[in-house]
C-alpha cells in the first residue's frame, strides 16, 4: 500500500502515516521503480493499535516502548497495566482541576450578569475581569495586580 491507500484504510491523514513513519512507530519499504514508500498489513495494524492506545491516553513515546518490548518477543502487558495504573489517578486530577476551573468560570459568570459592560479609557482593559473578585467563587486564587 502507498501512503494515501494506508491512510484510507486506517481512516488516518496521509500526514500522520507519514509522521508515525518518520518516528519509526511504522516502516515502509521503498518501490525500487519510483521510490514511493510501500508498507503492508502490519503498518495498518500498528496503526490501528497505535489510535486505540492513544484514545487510553498513551504518548507516542510509550507506544513506542510498546512496540519495542513486543518486537523484541518480550510481552509489553504488565508495562501497559503500569502505566495506565499510574494514569489513572493523574487523570482524576486533571478532572478535578478541570472542575474547579469549570466552577470558576461559572461563578465569574454569575457575578458578571450583574455587572454593566465597560468601555476601555485607557486605564481598563475588561471591567468584568479587573473588578471581578475572586474570593467570590470560594476560589483561592491570589489576586495580584502587575504595575
Amino acid at each position: 500500500m502507498r501512503v494515501s491507500e494506508l491512510a484510507k484504510k486506517a481512516n488516518v491523514t496521509s500526514e500522520t502515516v507519514r509522521h508515525y513513519t518518520r518516528e519509526g512507530l511504522i516502516v515502509a519499504k521503498r518501490d525500487p521503480n519510483n521510490g514511493y514508500q510501500l508498507y503492508d498489513g502490519v503498518a495498518l495494524q500498528r496503526i490501528q493499535f497505535i489510535q486505540q492506545a492513544r484514545t487510553l491516553g498513551f504518548s507516542l513515546k510509550q507506544i513506542d516502548d510498546i512496540f519495542q518490548h513486543a518486537d523484541s518477543g518480550d510481552s509489553p502487558c504488565p508495562m501497559v497495566r503500569e502505566l495506565l495504573l499510574q494514569k489513572v489517578p493523574e487523570t482524576k486530577a486533571k478532572i478535578a482541576e478541570l472542575q474547579a476551573h469549570l466552577n470558576t468560570m461559572e461563578a465569574a459568570l454569575a457575578v458578571w450578569d450583574q455587572m454593566p459592560n465597560g468601555t476601555p479609557d485607557g486605564h481598563s482593559i475588561c471591567c468584568l475581569i479587573e473588578d471581578w473578585n475572586h474570593e467570590e467563587d470560594g476560589t483561592t486564587t491570589t489576586d495580584t495586580q502587575e504595575p
